[in-house]
C-alpha cells in the first residue's frame, strides 16, 4: 500500500510539474507578445504626438524669404 501511494505521489506531482512548465512557457510567451505590442503602441503615440507637434510650430522665415501671402498685389 505504501509503495502504491508513493508511486501515485510521484506520478501527480510529475503530472503537475509537467502542467506548470508548459504553463509557464505559455504564459511567460504571451507576455512578451503584449509587451512588444505596448511598446509599438507607445512608440506610434510617441511619432504621433511629436508630428502634431511639428505642425504647429510656425516655421521660421528666412533673411531675405518672402511668402507669396506677404507680398503686396498690384491692382
Amino acid at each position: 500500500m505504501a509503495l502504491t501511494n508513493f508511486i501515485l505521489t510521484v506520478a501527480g506531482v510529475s503530472a503537475a510539474i509537467l502542467i506548470l512548465r508548459s504553463d509557464v512557457r505559455n504564459s511567460s510567451a504571451i507576455f512578451r507578445r503584449n509587451i512588444r505590442q505596448i511598446r509599438n503602441w507607445i512608440e506610434e503615440e510617441s511619432l504621433s504626438s511629436s508630428s502634431k507637434a511639428a505642425e504647429k510650430v510656425k516655421p521660421k522665415q528666412v533673411d531675405g524669404q518672402v511668402h507669396p501671402k506677404d507680398t503686396p498685389k498690384d491692382n
